[in-house]
């Protein structure tokens, strides 16, 4: 609605309104035509008529056909829709609308009609219980998942005669820890009953049921050498000797054909997931380097939590400001500073080129637990 008023004729054919130069006569707030046009001098601000945004150059609209495209209806969202099998083997499940990895669960749980607390841990494109094909916080968009379930509980003993017992831990991200490696030669390897895969219950009397990772590497490293103890474990339920593909690959359904393989699907702890491209080539050595750190130092493998350190260090511009954001966001890790500081050498050695092949710099750690 115009703010002042208009005489007859003031219409023009093409616009509706007249030219403010000649039909200021409000400007003063008297109603008396002001001597000087406060728009005489000043050609920018005359009005000009408005164009859609797909407009063509040219074409001006009028209020009848401007109304129409304003109230034209919104895109509808992009559906992310993902194929679920279980791994020891079903029929596929169609999975979407999560934003994180306890999400993902209950939708496959969903899918399959059982309790998602029953999934242990899900693989990428893999029936078997492969490490390096875990699921952590992306998903590529072509990606299968295959969720492990809940299969034989059982419960052994351990003495422990040395500091490192060769396990390597990780976490599904929705409280369940499970063994990620156990390292050649060492306490559990000899004691031969704990296999990759098994998830741990307990450890003697303590619940380890929604801790994460690091704090079941740190119970068992605070055990006593010297000592025996017990753990209870579930093993994962597998197929018959684990044989055979399930068949052909089957890829995700889209509506705009973005499973394209680069892209992925990054599942945040808070807000929505987000589909984003796939990271620097620099990114994908540090990350790397950053995860044998984690192994080093905590006896834990996190490829989540190693690109989130990686992230960390754009936009820092010496060791002292990576530090002091590290600390803000890591501190419930109790990292020790020499580990902050060989991670920033890592990271900025990939920055700057100086990492070129993952292959040729892994290192073998011996876990302190």
């Amino acid at each position: 609605m115009p703010f002042f008023s208009k005489k007859k004729g003031d219409k023009k054919k093409n616009g509706g309104l007249a030219d403010p130069v000649t039909n200021a006569q409000s400007y003063n707030g008297a109603g008396d035509t002001p001597t000087h046009s406060p728009y005489a001098d000043d050609p920018s601000s005359r009005s000009l008529p408005t164009l859609p945004a797909d407009a063509p150059a040219g074409q001006h609209s009028t209020p009848g056909k401007q109304s129409t495209m304003n109230n034209a209806p919104p895109p509808k969202p992009q559906r992310l829709v993902f194929s679920a099998f279980l791994a020891h083997g079903s029929p596929p499940a169609k999975v979407e609308g999560f934003t994180n990895v306890k999400e993902l669960y209950e939708k496959i749980g969903e899918g399959f009609s059982m309790p998602a607390s029953e999934i242990l841990f899900c693989t990428l494109n893999t029936f078997k219980t492969d490490m390096d094909k875990l699921l952590g916080g992306q998903i590529g968009l072509s990606d299968s998942i295959y969720a492990h379930i809940k299969g034989q509980k059982f419960e052994i003993a351990v003495n422990k005669v040395e500091a490192a017992l060769g396990l390597t831990i990780t976490d599904n991200g929705a409280g369940y820890a499970f063994v990620k490696r156990i390292k050649e030669g060492s306490i559990m390897e000899k004691n031969g009953f704990v296999e990759v895969g098994d998830h741990i219950v307990k450890i003697n009397a303590t619940e380890m049921i929604g801790c994460r990772h690091y704090e079941v590497a740190r119970a068992l490293k605070d055990l006593p050498i010297g000592e025996d103890f017990t753990m209870k474990l579930i093993r994962p339920h597998k197929a018959f000797n684990e044989i055979g593909p399930r068949g052909s690959k089957v890829s995700m359904a889209t509506n705009n054909n973005i499973g394209t393989g680069k892209a992925t699907l990054r599942l945040h702890t808070k807000g929505p997931a987000t589909v984003e491209q796939l990271p620097e080539e620099y990114e994908t050595l540090a990350v790397g380097k950053v995860d044998d750190c984690l192994e080093s130092y905590m006896g834990i493998r996190d490829l989540d939590l190693a690109a989130s350190i990686v992230d960390m260090f754009k936009g820092k511009t010496d060791f002292v400001e990576f530090m002091t954001a590290f600390n803000e966001h890591f501190d419930l890790f109790g990292f020790p500073e020499a580990f902050v500081f060989e991670v920033w050498g890592f990271i900025k050695d990939a920055k700057d080129k100086r990492l070129t092949d993952p292959a040729s710099n892994l290192v073998e750690f011996d876990e302190a637990f």
